[in-house]
C-alpha cells in the first residue's frame, strides 16, 4: 500500500490547485476524481477572472480586494488561457444612480494594485462601439476591466503541475471510503472498471465541491460545523449578437446581473442564473424559466431579440457556496472557509470559494497543513507561470507571432486556436512535424491525431465530452457527430495492435 503526506479528494479547480501547491513544496501527493477534472462547477462557470464587481454592494470589501489581487498574478501566470476583457454597463435610469455606479467603480479600480488592466470610464455609446447592438433608450454607460479564463483548462494546467512536481493525479477514480488510522488515513479508492485500491495519507483534503458537506457525513461518517448552500447558475450560447470585442454586464430590475460575452469568436455567451438547487449536482441542468429569463434579460438591452428556439447550447453548474443564511441566492458570499479537524490525522474540508481566488485558497490550505506534516518550504505559486504560460513579459501576441513564424504551414485559425489551449507547451504537441501531414490523421475539420494523442497522454482525456468540451470548445464548431468519431478513435487507440492479440 503507497503512502502519500497528501490525498486531495476532488479534480475541481480548489483540489487542483491544492495538489499544485503542495507538491511544489516538496510533499508527496494523490488526488482523486471520480469524473474528469474540471467536469462539474469549475468548467460551468462564467470563466471571468473578476473582483467580482457587484460584491461591493453586500459590502464584501475584503473578498473584492483579494479577487482583484489574484486577477493580477492570474493574467500573469496564464496568459494563454486568461486574458483581459473589458465590460460595458450600459446605466438605465430607473436603477442606481450614475454616482454610486461611478463610486463603486473607483473602489473597483484601487481597492488593489494594477500593473495590467486600464481603469474605468464614462462612454457615450453614440461614440463608443459598443453602443450599435444596444437599444436607443441606452445613451451612456461605464466600460471598466476584468479578466477572461478557460476555466476547465485551468484546471487541467494545475493538476499538469502538480504531476510534473511528483503528484500522482487518478482522475474516473471515486473515494468510496476513508477512516482514521493511528497516525494515517486508510482511503479507498475505486476505479470506474470498479476495481479498487486502498492507499494511506498522514492527511487528507475533502475539496469535493458540491460533494463536502456528505462526503463528511456520509464518507467519513463525521460531523461538520459548516454547511454549504447550493446555488445553480446556467447559461445559454447563440449565435453573435454584436461583433465587437467588448463584454455586457447588465443590471435587471430583480437587482441580479446578466453578463452578454463574445464567445469562441462566433456565438454570445450569456449568463449567469441564480437559483437554489435541492438536487443532485451531477444532474444539474438548465429549464425552462431559466432559458425565458436570460432570453429577456437580453431583450431587454439589445436591438437584436432572441427567443428559446435561437438557443444553441446551454450548460449550469451547481455552486457549492458557504452558507451564510442569506436571504436569496445571490447575496450568498461568495467567500470560502477552510475547516481543519485535528481529532486525529488531520482532515481539511473546503467550503465555498470562487475560481478568481483559487491561488490564494489553496495557499492558505497549504500553509495550514504543510506545520502538521513537518514541512517549513516557502509560498511559491504567486510568481510561477501555469504550464504554457512562460512567456515573456506575459506577451501572448508576441509568442503567437513567434508560433507562426517557425511553423507557417500551421493554418492562422489552428495556431492561434493552439496557441491559446497549450501555449508554450505547443511544440509538445506538433513533435517533429513539418507539414500538416506530420500531424495524422485529421479526424474531424482543424482536429488532427497529434493534439487527440496529446490530450489523452499529457492531460488525462478518456472521451470525447473531455476533449470537445473541457479541454475545448470544438463541440460547438464541429458536426453532430462529432463525439461519435472521437469516441471511436479513442476506442481503437486503446485497443493493443493485433500482432499482440495474436501473439
Amino acid at each position: 500500500m503507497e503512502t502519500y503526506d497528501l490525498v486531495i479528494i476532488g479534480g475541481g479547480i480548489n483540489g487542483a490547485g491544492i495538489a499544485r501547491d503542495a507538491a511544489g513544496r516538496g510533499l508527496s501527493v494523490l488526488l482523486c476524481e471520480k469524473d474528469d477534472l474540471a467536469s462539474h462547477t469549475s468548467s460551468a462557470s462564467t470563466k471571468l477572472i473578476h473582483g467580482g464587481l457587484r460584491y461591493l454592494e453586500y459590502y464584501e470589501f475584503g473578498l473584492v480586494r483579494k479577487a482583484l489581487q489574484e486577477r493580477e498574478v492570474l493574467l500573469k501566470a496564464a496568459p494563454h488561457i486568461i486574458w483581459p476583457l473589458r465590460f460595458v454597463m450600459p446605466h438605465a435610469r430607473d436603477q442606481r444612480p450614475e454616482w454610486m455606479i461611478r463610486a463603486g467603480l473607483f473602489l473597483y479600480d484601487h481597492l488593489a494594485k494594477r500593473e495590467v488592466l486600464p481603469g474605468s470610464e464614462t462612454v457615450s455609446f453614440a461614440r463608443h462601439p459598443s453602443g450599435a447592438p444596444l437599444k436607443d433608450a441606452f445613451k451612456r454607460g461605464f466600460v471598466y476591466s476584468d479578466g477572461w479564463v478557460q476555466d476547465a483548462r485551468l484546471v487541467v494546467l494545475n493538476a499538469m503541475d502538480a504531476a510534473e512536481h511528483g503528484a500522482k493525479i487518478h482522475v474516473r477514480t471515486a473515494c468510496v471510503a476513508a477512516r482514521r488510522d493511528g497516525e494515517h488515513w486508510l482511503a479507498t479508492l475505486e476505479r470506474e472498471d470498479g476495481s479498487r485500491f486502498e492507499v494511506r495519507a498522514r492527511a487528507l483534503v475533502n475539496a469535493a465541491g458540491p460533494w463536502v458537506q456528505s462526503l463528511i457525513e456520509d464518507k467519513l461518517a463525521m460531523p461538520s460545523s459548516k454547511s454549504i448552500r447550493l446555488v445553480k447558475g446556467s447559461h445559454i450560447v447563440v449565435k453573435k449578437i454584436f461583433d465587437h470585442p467588448f463584454a455586457y454586464i447588465f443590471q435587471n430590475p430583480d437587482k441580479r446581473i446578466i453578463f452578454a460575452i463574445p464567445y469562441e469568436k462566433d456565438f454570445t455567451l450569456i449568463g449567469t442564473t441564480d437559483v437554489e438547487y435541492h438536487g443532485d449536482p451531477a444532474q444539474v441542468a438548465i429549464d425552462g424559466d431559466e432559458i425565458n429569463y436570460l432570453c429577456e434579460m437580453s431583450n431587454r438591452y439589445f436591438h437584436s431579440q432572441i427567443t428559446p428556439a435561437d438557443v444553441l447550447s446551454t450548460y449550469s453548474g451547481v455552486r457549492p457556496l458557504l452558507d451564510d443564511a442569506s436571504d436569496n441566492a445571490s447575496s450568498v458570499t461568495r467567500d470560502y472557509a477552510l475547516e481543519m479537524d485535528l481529532k486525529g490525522a488531520p482532515l481539511l474540508s473546503v467550503f465555498g470559494g470562487k475560481i478568481t481566488t483559487f491561488r490564494k485558497l489553496a495557499e492558505e490550505a497549504v500553509d495550514k497543513i504543510a506545520p502538521l506534516l513537518g514541512c517549513g518550504q516557502a509560498t511559491w505559486t504567486a510568481g510561477a507561470p501555469l504550464p504554457g504560460g512562460d512567456m515573456p513579459g506575459a506577451d501572448f501576441g508576441r509568442f503567437l507571432q513567434g508560433l507562426r513564424q517557425r511553423h507557417p504551414w500551421l493554418p492562422e485559425a489552428l495556431a492561434e486556436r493552439w496557441a491559446r489551449a497549450y501555449g508554450t507547451r505547443v511544440g509538445k504537441l506538433i513533435g517533429k512535424a513539418d507539414s500538416l501531414a506530420g500531424l495524422g490523421k485529421e479526424v474531424l475539420p482543424g482536429l488532427y491525431e497529434a493534439e487527440l494523442a496529446y490530450l489523452a497522454d499529457a492531460e488525462w482525456a478518456t472521451r470525447s465530452e473531455d476533449i470537445l468540451w473541457r479541454r475545448s470548445k470544438l463541440k460547438l464548431h464541429l458536426p453532430a457527430n462529432a463525439a461519435e468519431v472521437v469516441d471511436a478513435w479513442l476506442a481503437a487507440r486503446a485497443q493493443p495492435p493485433r500482432e499482440a492479440l495474436s501473439a
